[in-house]
């Protein structure tokens, strides 16, 4: 009897996974063929999540369709083959697809629940309350305290340089957005500049390098939703959770008790703690628990600094291998800061060409290789004979698409000259997107991108970089990482100007 029970349970899980692997082919949808038990992202312990949807992307995109299927374990998968089509999921239809499918837990796991993972009007609401802290006028405001920790960046550079050592550029960055962040965020110094074992630091990078246990968790939560809340998994390393939950709730008390107020992150979210108004108008949103207020002070934190230190990176690692267009944006700082006499808010602005660099360094090498959408509502795919289903999920292959040679001819050639004006407006404004599109845009985006224009031009006015030996060139990606990195961090050679 219980061999009887067995075999029925394998020959039935058998035409299960069977028929959930035909469910491409019988929408009529081109595929590319899964195997079990990861369906398509077989070698996901030795090549990034990004390179493995490229590999799916190239072999799809010459079906001429919008859309192809594949599979996460045994779901299926719409991957985007068709910008239109992609503008359609992230602008023009984007109340089917508001949510972004991302695990979160906020009985077991409570810092996952962020603004990244929040979906419906929960999202729509918050977002709505957040988006007046990353406004210019803000971003002007926290621009001083960004200059300020530059130039202690470039001091701790120098200290490195008459060592006469080579350095590991991808840590020292992101030092360097670790501080900025702790400072603008909650106005505390991270001291991570002078110290790369500061707790700030220490936990920024614990959240980022989980275990390869930790990293298939994640995909496994993100990938069986539903079972992983029944079953109360939790995503975050419980040490980081702590660290964070303890850091804003000692801010938020001396705040309150000393009236500090420092127009920063921490003070919006103190005001919706207390349903005030943070923009003038009156409040529309319930007061925030604690165990929000942390979870987006966490997402903030984490986001800010590593994907702007990862945009550093990649860019001095390129304008290292070609000092021609090094040259050129050392040219461009010097000589608009010559035009305004001192860094400025403005000034950082007019860098157009270092602005391009950091572009081509996004288009190259996206931080996040891939965004994910999930179908709110059946929707029916205009001009198709065939509707998404509630809860299916879509893929935009950020990498691939940032490398497709149709979009960007010899899109290995690193080229800012493709982000001038005339090129952009050439392009599909879909095929460049690394921080998203439409409503659900990276809020932080302008403030990424105002840290990453200040630390570049820091290090380009004061230092010359130049590849070392330690840097393999191509670069290697790093497998097992939320955001595209370099195997071995990324060693460069400094020289002092």
């Amino acid at each position: 009897m219980l061999l009887f029970l067995l075999l029925s349970v394998v020959t039935l899980t058998y035409f299960w996974i069977g028929r959930r692997y035909s469910y491409w082919k019988q929408r009529s949808i081109p595929y590319v063929e899964p195997s079990f038990p990861l369906g398509n992202l077989q070698g996901l312990n030795k090549r990034h999540f990004g390179l493995l949807a490229q590999d799916v992307y190239s072999k799809l995109k010459e079906t001429g369709g919008k859309f192809g299927g594949m599979f996460f374990f045994v779901n299926p998968v719409a991957l985007i083959l068709d910008l239109d089509f992609a503008k359609d999921v992230f602008v023009k239809d984007f109340q089917y697809f508001h949510d972004r499918g991302v695990y979160s837990n906020e009985k077991v796991d409570p810092i996952t629940a962020h603004l990244v993972a929040m979906e419906g009007t929960k999202w729509k609401n918050l977002r709505a309350k957040l988006t007046p802290t990353f406004t210019s006028g803000k971003m002007k405001m926290m621009f001083p305290t960004i200059t300020a920790v530059a130039e202690e960046f470039r001091k701790c550079m120098v200290n490195e340089v008459d060592k006469g050592q080579e350095v590991e550029m991808k840590e020292f960055l992101a030092r360097f957005t670790t501080d900025v962040i702790g400072n603008c965020a909650f106005g505390l110094e991270c001291n991570s500049l002078v110290d790369p074992e500061a707790e700030f630091r220490r936990m920024g990078r614990k959240a980022l390098t989980p275990s390869p246990m930790g990293f298939l968790r994640r995909i496994l939560s993100v990938t069986f939703r539903d079972a992983a809340r029944a079953l109360g998994v939790r995503i975050s390393d419980p040490d980081v959770a702590d660290f964070f939950m303890n850091v804003v709730k000692s801010t938020i008390e001396y705040r309150e008790r000393n009236k500090v107020q420092r127009n920063d992150f921490m003070d919006l979210l103190i005001k919706l703690k207390n349903a005030e108004s943070v923009d003038g108008n009156p409040s529309q949103l319930e007061a925030l628990t604690f165990n929000e207020i942390a979870a987006q002070a966490f997402v903030f934190f984490i986001a800010g600094f590593e994907t702007s230190s990862t945009a550093m990176t990649f860019c001095l690692y390129e304008l290292a291998k070609n000092q021609e267009l090094q040259d050129k944006a050392r040219r461009n700082i010097n000589e608009v800061l010559a035009k305004h006499g001192s860094m400025t808010y403005e000034a950082v602005h007019e860098m157009r060409y270092i602005e391009n660099c950091i572009n081509e360094s996004l288009r190259k090498y996206p931080p996040l290789p891939n965004i994910l959408r999930n179908v709110t509502k059946p929707y029916r795919v205009a001009g198709m004979n065939v509707t998404l289903e509630k809860d299916c999920r879509v893929l935009l292959p950020v990498y691939a698409i940032h490398h497709d040679a149709q979009l960007y001819p010899d899109p290995q050639q690193y080229d800012p000259d493709r982000f001038n004006p005339d090129q952009c407006a050439a392009r599909h404004p879909m095929a460049f997107v690394p921080f998203g599109e439409g409503p659900r845009i990276c809020i932080g985006q302008r403030f990424g991108m105002m840290q990453a224009r200040v630390g570049l031009t820091y290090l380009l006015k004061n230092f010359r970089f130049t590849l070392s030996e330690k840097t393999p060139s191509p670069l290697n990606i790093l497998a097992n990482s939320t955001v595209l990195a370099s195997e071995g961090g990324l060693w460069l050679k400094l020289q002092k100007l």
